[in-house]
């Protein structure tokens, strides 16, 4: 009898336990805005556009870089002026990309642009979101950086390699955390 009761109470608190790890683990990885990124993920895993929401800007839907990317997916003016143009908003506004569910739209519409012109090289349409267009094009005909034109050996900017690396550990977390809420 002893013994089951130290067998209840040890299963009792590694539940507890569970769940307050749970807790924390969501409370610092959010999931908002599922709605939206069900409806426009496309090719991409929910968890990567979390994942990269959470690099951006922390799911602050009023973050703007020191650059000046603006919103949840950190969308450059001009880039979003671009997408829009490719989604064919005629009604653009600039200050849509306030909006959460406009700036998720046209952020993973760009991300799936960027996926599908680098042949579907999820890596490489993320360093392009972060670093731009015209520098991985770039990278890629250095043949210091990348020996067969079409992937990537070494990313030279610090910033983009961390990024790189901070999009995987996060979708790994929010992976956990999906397959968790399921």
């Amino acid at each position: 009898m002893k013994i089951l009761r130290i067998i209840l109470a040890f299963l009792a608190l590694t539940a507890l336990c569970l769940v307050a790890g749970y807790m924390a683990v969501s409370t610092r990885f959010p999931i908002r805005h599922m709605d939206v990124i069900l409806e426009h993920a496309g090719d991409l895993e929910p968890s990567l556009v979390l994942a990269v929401i959470m690099a951006e800007s922390s799911f602050n839907e009023r973050a703007e870089s020191h650059v000046g990317a603006q919103g949840l997916m950190q969308l450059m003016p001009a880039t979003a002026a671009d997408i829009a143009r490719r989604m064919g908003k005629t009604d653009f506004d600039p200050d849509d990309v306030w909006c959460p569910e406009v700036n998720i739209a046209m952020g993973i519409f760009y991300l799936n642009w960027l996926k599908n012109r680098y042949n579907g090289d999820v890596n490489l349409a993320l360093a392009a979101y972060n670093a731009g267009l015209g520098r991985v094009d770039g990278w890629l005909r250095d043949p210091e950086i990348s020996s067969d034109g079409v992937t990537l050996d070494n990313i030279p900017f610090p910033e983009t390699y961390n990024y790189l690396q901070r999009i995987q550990q996060f979708q790994r977390v929010y992976r956990m955390l999906l397959a968790i809420r399921r």
